[in-house]
């Protein structure tokens, strides 16, 4: 017979116990990380086949520009790289963190296309581009990069 055991508790922590007697972290811990992952992996494939549809739809300078903003984001590890030399690898350089996410948070383009659906500008290549962009960052939300600390590292 199972039983319910409030997280935290004594009875929780010894359930999560491995055969060894280590404590392991909950089930839940390690299922949340992959299933926001995948969630991430899939808006990340919405988003590139909405900005081909554009693509198609609209012709080169809609594709155009759906793949320079796709990989414009990343064009923010340029700033300080002269000064890179001798910092850990993976690390950004502190100079560089404020434009490096304020490009990977996804509210901007989020709400620079909510700006395009009620505003005046009707041009299709500005939607697709924000469509690259949005992959862009779904992708690298996918793969496990995600917004750094000032210091550069990445945030768990």
């Amino acid at each position: 017979m199972s039983t319910i055991t409030a997280p935290g508790t004594a009875e929780a922590e010894a359930e999560a116990a491995d055969v060894d007697g280590t404590a392991t972290a909950p089930r839940r811990r390690r299922v949340l990380p992959a299933v926001r992952r995948t969630a991430w992996l899939l808006n990340a494939h919405f988003w590139s086949a909405f900005a081909v549809l554009e693509a198609v739809n609209h012709g080169w300078p809609a594709g155009l520009l759906a793949v320079a903003f796709f990989i414009t984001p990343d064009l923010t590890f340029l700033v300080g790289i002269g000064e890179a030399r001798g910092m850990a690898k993976g690390r950004l350089q502190p100079r560089a963190v404020p434009y490096y996410n304020t490009a990977h948070r996804a509210l901007v383009p989020l709400a620079l296309m909510t700006l395009y659906a009620f505003g005046p500008v009707t041009w299709a290549p500005a939607f697709a581009a924000l469509c690259g962009w949005l992959a862009h960052i779904s992708y690298d939300r996918a793969f496990g990069y995600g917004l750094r600390t000032k210091e550069g590292f990445q945030r768990d």
